[in-house]
Order: C-alpha cells, then sequence, then structure tokens
C-alpha cells in the first residue's frame, strides 16, 4: 500500500512539473480567463498590469509561456522552450 501511494505522489509532481508543455499550451484558447489558464498550466510566476492589460509569465528564462489578457480574457499568446 505504501508504494502505491509513493508511486502516486511522484506521478502527480510529475504531472505538476510537466504543465508547461506544447500538449498544454495547445489546450490554450484565445478568450480564456485568468483562472482558465491557470486550471492547465498552474500559477503564474508574474504578472505585469497596464493601461488596462495584463501580462503573465510562466516558467523561467528557459521554458516559458507569456499570455497577454485585456479584460481578463486571453488574447495574444507567445512561448519558448516547450517540448
Amino acid at each position: 500500500m505504501k508504494k502505491a501511494c509513493g508511486i502516486f505522489l511522484v506521478s502527480l509532481l510529475l504531472t505538476a512539473c510537466n504543465s508547461l508543455s506544447v500538449i498544454n499550451y495547445d489546450k490554450l484558447k484565445v478568450g480564456m480567463s485568468y483562472e482558465q489558464v491557470s486550471d492547465i498550466i498552474g500559477k503564474t510566476e508574474s504578472c505585469n498590469e497596464q493601461l488596462g492589460t495584463r501580462t503573465c509569465v510562466w516558467g523561467d528564462d528557459v521554458k516559458q509561456v507569456k499570455i497577454v489578457f485585456i479584460a481578463n480574457r486571453a488574447t495574444l499568446f507567445s512561448h519558448k522552450g516547450l517540448n
């Protein structure tokens, strides 16, 4: 039983670590809310708000997704280093 729980926890952690992937990026659609995006790729590392827009970045300099939200709706997408 302990081994099964351990395997489950490891697989859960690996899934969380792999949220920044091309597969998940392809699930993102124009018009999604910040909450819908976060459900797919997790919580953001940073967001910057200017002139009614919110630009959020997930990941780091090597592997990242950047999305611009206008009125809490995803409008522009970019990524780098995803596999």
